[in-house]
């Protein structure tokens, strides 16, 4: 983990609007998690705008705090880990394979989620970079169902993938893979095994560069909003979903509109509207 300065974690809580917390307990992971899905936008404009995407700690609270951005699951998962750390929680990132069309798993080090543990010796799941997701951490070890107000997720024991394999966490994990649903439907499919950020190097360059990516096809710039509902741009089309899941959706047809949007709703200051560079249908949750 990159060696970050204090005055870079207190420019962080303070975009999130929290105070220095006393302890690491369950209830400050709690908070912070939901004011970071709140305030921080899910975002993938970097591979847009030709920005390059630098998995290091200290660059990714950077571009959170000091240049008021998001970004996807590696570089948001990747500066909260360091934000958690820095705190006094025990953080461990864990590598799985978003479930696409058809139920097919993706490529490895497709999805960078965290482990993380609180003073009590709790762990619990966090994962403030999947779009759509759980507004709170999930207990880990929990295999019954968990209701939230981004829906009602489970974690459960992994079934043989396609090649029969269950996965496997090496010396210092104990068992095989797990899978977390929403609304019992499969999201992704976790490794236990403990990573570090510079593992998820190619995951992130695949989805910046590839035709086959998601991310290059698209534009989406999302985030929960104070009442549980959420807040999405893709685009040009601007997308208000309320918490029990009505949506207002609106085409907002000038540059000055788009820029304002980005700017008032997001926090995001742009010189000019970012355009698909590769622009192909597809769909995809995070």
């Amino acid at each position: 983990m990159n060696s970050v300065h204090p005055a870079q974690i207190d420019a962080y809580l303070g975009r999130l609007g929290a105070a220095r917390p006393a302890r690491p307990t369950a209830d400050t992971l709690r908070e912070l998690h939901l004011r970071h899905l709140r305030t921080v936008p899910f975002e993938n404009l970097s591979v847009h705008l030709g920005e390059e995407i630098v998995l290091a700690g200290e660059r990714l609270v950077e571009k959170v705090a000091g240049a008021g951005r998001g970004g996807f699951c590696y570089e948001l998962n990747g500066a909260f880990s360091v934000l958690l750390t820095a705190l006094g929680f025990g953080v461990t990132p864990l590598a799985g394979r978003v479930y696409g069309a058809e139920g097919r798993l993706g490529i490895p080090y497709d999805h960078l989620a965290l482990r993380v543990r609180t003073e009590d010796g709790a762990e619990w799941l966090a994962d403030v970079g999947f779009g759509a997701h759980s507004h709170h951490p999930l207990a880990f070890a929990e295999r019954g169902e968990q209701a939230d107000p981004g829906g009602t997720f489970r974690i459960a024991e992994a079934k043989p993938d396609e090649a029969g394999a269950v996965g496997g966490g090496g010396e210092r994990a104990v068992g095989g893979d797990l899978d977390v649903l929403r609304d019992g439907e499969p999201q992704y499919r976790l490794e236990v095994r403990p990573r570090v950020l510079g593992d998820f190097t190619a995951g992130a360059w695949w989805h910046s560069t590839s035709p086959s990516s998601h991310f290059t096809r698209s534009l989406v710039c999302s985030r929960v909003t104070g009442d549980g509902g959420r807040i999405t741009l893709s685009g040009r089309t601007l997308t208000r979903t309320a918490a029990d899941g009505t949506r207002e959706v609106r085409e907002l047809a000038h540059d000055e509109e788009v820029l304002g949007v980005y700017r008032e709703r997001f926090g995001i200051v742009l010189d000019c509207v970012p355009t698909v560079r590769n622009p192909q249908k597809g769909k995809r949750s995070g």
